[in-house]
């Protein structure tokens, strides 16, 4: 009898084993146990320590540092490197940058505010907006930096009301302004690295895009707490988390709230924006675990992106998001979206699945036709939501879609719950339930 039991609690163990071992990504690739490690970085093994104030830094929030602060950085950096602490208090600076072997820890009550004047902040080669051009750098930046991690219980606070309030007049004045014709930093820019770790930390109030990942490779982003406000003042275009040619992201237990885009896969735009070298893919991403209040979308595709695949979204809770996926089909770029599964999702948002063209700001660069583009492989599997519109997707000679899925969906629609199943090319419905009906398959 004792092996027996022994026996059958190996043979479930084994079971439970090579169940977690054959986790796939939606084409079908292994996920590698690399996404299972949600472990936090613990800092006493990141090298000796740099509390600012000990250098001269003091907590005033109304005096910029930036100049010694990145003494510090540079110190830290200069004798071969280890983790530059930000202790309780508020330290107001301009843009600071982050060398090889050089961390940032924010201990709780320690507060590192971007000023208001964007004078303080560098003009330098960059990536904006799908684009590689001068602009202006982020409160903190980290460029080749492989290993580079930012950790702690403190806030990273972009202080971006003057900015809003500049960008809300400029557009009033001028509705053809572009996002970036008003000058705003970043509150944290992250680029060409590998082997990247952010936890635990606020980011709030970024005058921009609050968190900017380029051509970064192994990428987790744990426990954060990141929001921007809709009102009063509207935070524009402040973006949660921007993956710009990405591979092998881990976005888990973080909460996210801002007034745009909450997670945006972004990765070039233009006619020919798939043979620039500058851009590419974003691939192999897991959000899960993961709590959306306020937002445009919680997982958006675009408006800048050529090519996003194995995209898992699951275990989530949307409140109050105006979109839960959300597919910008840009006329001027060729562009590419495929295997994304969003499961067990759960809560409320405006609309559920929404594509359309995306018009704001293209431009053919004097080509004459448009560029088509291209949903494929697209699932919603163990959905129950509350929306206003389930379906909310325009048919377009655009773009075309191609082998979407619900499965196990269970959503009320207070608008429309209706599925234009023949927008769709190779369209499987099983087990879909709106209004309390079952939807058939035609």
């Amino acid at each position: 009898m004792k092996n027996s039991i022994v026996y059958l609690l190996a043979y479930l163990c084994m079971g439970v084993f090579s169940a977690k071992a054959q986790q796939k990504f939606p084409n079908g690739e292994l996920i590698s146990s690399w996404f299972s490690d949600a472990k936090l970085v613990d800092v006493n093994s990141l090298g000796k320590k740099y509390k600012i104030t000990d250098y001269g830094v003091i907590s005033d929030s109304t005096v910029i540092q930036t100049k010694k602060i990145q003494e510090v950085i540079d110190k830290a950096y200069q004798e071969g490197g280890g983790v530059v602490i930000v202790p309780k208090g508020v330290y107001l600076s301009g843009s600071l940058f982050f060398k090889p072997k050089t961390h940032l820890h924010l201990e709780e009550g320690g507060v590192l505010k971007g000023s208001d004047d964007i004078s303080n902040f560098d003009l330098v080669m960059t990536r904006m907006e799908g684009q590689t051009l001068k602009y202006f750098a982020a409160l903190v930046n980290a460029d080749e930096v492989d290993g580079f991690t930012v950790t702690g219980k403190g806030m990273l606070d972009g202080n971006g009301l003057r900015y809003w309030k500049a960008f809300w007049l400029r557009r009033a004045f001028n509705p053809n302004c572009t996002n970036m014709d008003e000058m705003r930093p970043r509150l944290l820019y992250v680029s060409n690295s590998k082997d990247v770790h952010i936890s635990g930390i606020k980011l709030r109030n970024s005058p921009f895009w609050t968190t900017h990942f380029y051509k970064v490779e192994n990428l987790k982003l744990l426990n954060l707490h990141i929001t921007a406000p809709k009102e009063p003042v509207k935070a524009p275009s402040s973006d949660a988390v921007d993956l710009d040619v990405c591979k092998n992201v881990l976005i888990k237990n973080c909460y996210l709230s801002v007034n745009d885009d909450a997670i945006a896969l972004k990765g070039g735009k233009g006619p020919k924006a798939d043979v620039d070298p500058n851009n590419g893919p974003n691939s192999n991403i897991i959000i899960e675990n993961c709590s959306f209040g306020f937002c445009h979308s919680a997982l958006t595709c675009g408006s800048e992106s050529i090519l996003s695949y194995n995209v898992i979204f699951r275990n989530n809770t949307v409140d109050q998001a105006q979109k839960v996926l959300q597919l910008k089909m840009r006329p001027d770029t060729p562009q590419e979206y495929k295997f994304i599964t969003l499961e067990n999702v759960k809560g409320n948002a405006k609309s559920v699945l929404f594509i359309k063209p995306w018009t704001q700001f293209f431009d053919l660069k004097g080509e004459k036709d448009i560029k088509m583009s291209y949903a494929k492989n697209i699932v919603f599997k163990n959905v129950d939501l509350e929306c206003d519109i389930l379906f909310d997707v325009i048919n377009s000679p655009q773009y075309k879609l191609s082998d979407f899925s619900f499965i196990n969906m269970n959503v009320k629609a207070s608008r429309s719950g209706d599925i234009k199943q023949s927008y769709i090319e190779n369209f499987q419905l099983e087990n879909v339930v709106v209004n309390g009906k079952k939807v058939i398959k035609q």
